[in-house]
Formats: structure tokens, sequence, C-alpha cells
């Protein structure tokens, strides 16, 4: 049930998160360009209102500031709010690198980094980004 829960969760958000990309007719190198990312986090429940104030300011930032910064969602998994999940779309590795080396993503590493209990980083590779 909870491997279901996972691949409906990262297939809303494959949906979701191509509708910004560049639109249907993306082509096969564009899509094989992109760096998604997903990222599965424990957060003390203690400093949870301060972490989602934290990460709510990171992505608003990343997405003004960053070009190659094409999508970031984060959400909670149902009935276990400290289980966050973020799903990222970079442009390309270039991009990527960029955002890990900019001022607003280290203020929010180091701001976080007491209330992160776990981090899992999943490296993926598109296989299918497509949107209306």
């Amino acid at each position: 049930m909870k491997i279901r829960k996972l691949v409906t969760f990262f297939a809303g958000a494959l949906c979701l998160g191509t509708m910004f990309l560049s639109g249907p007719n993306m082509s096969a190198q564009q899509s094989n360009e992109r760096v998604v990312r997903i990222a599965e986090l424990e957060i003390d429940p203690a400093h949870l209102d301060a972490y989602k104030a934290a990460l709510r300011q990171e992505i608003a930032a990343s997405i003004q500031k960053e070009a190659g910064v094409l999508a970031l969602y984060a959400v909670a998994v149902k009935d276990q709010s400290n289980q966050i999940r973020l799903f990222e779309i970079y442009a390309n590795t270039g991009a990527y690198q960029a955002h890990l080396q900019s001022d607003h993503f280290k203020k929010y590493k180091s701001e976080t980094a007491h209330m992160v209990k776990s981090l899992r980083l999943i490296e993926t590779e598109p296989v299918l980004l497509g949107a209306k």
C-alpha cells in the first residue's frame, strides 16, 4: 500500500511539474537534459513549522531568482506531516549545480540542518515529461 501511494504521488508530481516545463512539444533531447530529483525528508516534529517556513522561502527564492529551476514541489505524506517529499526539476546539470551554490539554498541548508532527522536523495532519469 505504501508503494502504491508513492507511485501515485510521483506520477501526479510528474504531471504537475511538466505543465510548466516547455509545453507539449518537448523533444527527447530536452527531456534527457533535465535533472529530476526526489528528496525524502523526515523533519523533527518540534521544528516542523519553522522548517516549512524556511522551505517556503527557499522555494520562492529559487523559482524567482534561478531560470534553471523549472519546478520545486513540496508535499507531506498523508497523516505523517513531518514526512516531507520534494520533487525538483532543473533545466540541466549546470542549473542544478548553480542551485546548490546559491545563497538562498545555502541559507536554507544551514537554517534547517538541526531540523532534518533524515534525508534521502533519489536520482532519477526522466522517461517522459509531457504536459498540456
